[in-house]
């Protein structure tokens, strides 16, 4: 088996939406997805994308054809404090596939991928009842702030 790390392209972006719809349901909020298909191509891939990614793609030796395992969503955050940083919105590694390494090669790549672009850090959230994903951002000596309270409006 062999796992390859590369940047999302168009063709990528249903599968991405089953990985994202699976990661609903891992977080008991399936209903909580309602971005349409149409809205996340052009999002990522139209005359402004507003976000990048890349994906774990798996070829299987007995297998002609590669799919994906993983992806690893980012975009752009602006801190008036800190300037450009890199805000990770999912890291989503398909359920048969956790614990074989997938999501350590999506979380190295974008670290190197903010190092190359100069970002002054990277930010993510994390569920506080998500014990394997706080083990996981340990490895990276993350930071786990209890000081700021999140908020949203929805439209």
């Amino acid at each position: 088996m062999e796992i390859k790390i590369r940047s999302a392209v168009k063709e990528d972006c249903p599968r991405m939406m089953e990985l994202i719809r699976e990661l609903a349901e891992f977080e008991k909020a399936p209903r909580e997805v309602t971005v349409e298909l149409e809205h996340f191509v052009e999002s990522g891939f139209g005359e402004c994308p507003v976000w990048w990614a890349y994906v774990a793609e798996i070829q299987e030796e007995d297998s002609q054809e590669a799919f994906l395992a993983g992806m690893a969503l980012y975009y752009i955050r602006y801190s008036t404090w800190k300037g450009q940083r890199m805000y990770l919105e999912d890291i989503i590694v398909a359920n048969e596939w956790r614990g074989k390494g997938i999501g350590r090669l999506l979380m190295d790549r974008l670290v190197e991928e903010a190092r190359n672009k100069k970002f002054s850090g990277m930010m993510w959230q994390v569920l506080d009842w998500n014990e394997p994903a706080k083990e996981f951002y340990k490895k990276y000596n993350a930071r786990f702030d209890n000081e700021w309270v999140n908020c949203n409006v929805q439209f």
